[in-house]
């Protein structure tokens, strides 16, 4: 399986780099790993609905454009469904059953994912009813793929 991980801006804290370096060392043995960082747009702290629409519609273009065709593309949305860990495993097993083995997961900015990216998307997640940092929530998904392929394969995992 290869899984591509899409989001918007740089990663710049240590901790957070570590982890995501020790999930994606261990997920070698799983699948082949792509994490693609896209820029985020420089926008004032405070906006207008309008403003923000546009800020998440110049993201939204970037993300578009390293989505390939044939990727089944999962973004990661507040109002998306919530699954648990053995539900999100079982999914990715029947996408691999079914021929689906190119996963794009989506990670919008700090105003979250343009319509558009949403349209695109055959799936939507979402981890938690609480607010993330997107960037740290980048780790929270690389580890929860991980868990994922333990569960495929009956290995034991904390749980």
């Amino acid at each position: 399986m290869q899984i591509m991980i899409i989001s918007v801006g740089k990663l710049k804290e240590k901790y957070l780099k570590q982890g995501i370096a020790e999930f994606e060392k261990r997920l070698t043995s799983y699948c082949k790993l792509q994490f693609i960082e896209v820029n985020d747009e420089q926008a004032p702290e405070s906006m207008s609905e309008k403003e923000v629409e546009q800020v998440k519609d110049k993201e939204g273009e970037r993300i578009l454009a390293k989505i390939k065709d044939n990727q089944h593309v999962i973004a990661l949305d507040l109002g998306g469904k919530q699954r648990t860990s053995e539900q999100f495993a079982g999914e990715l097993e029947k996408l691999s059953i079914h021929g689906k083995s190119q996963i794009a997961f989506i990670i919008g900015g700090s105003n979250g994912l343009s319509s558009q990216v949403l349209k695109r998307a055959n799936d939507t997640i979402s981890f938690s009813k609480m607010t993330f940092p997107h960037q740290l929530m980048k780790l929270i998904l690389v580890e929860q793929v991980y868990r994922a392929f333990r569960i495929m394969k009956g290995e034991p995992y904390h749980k």
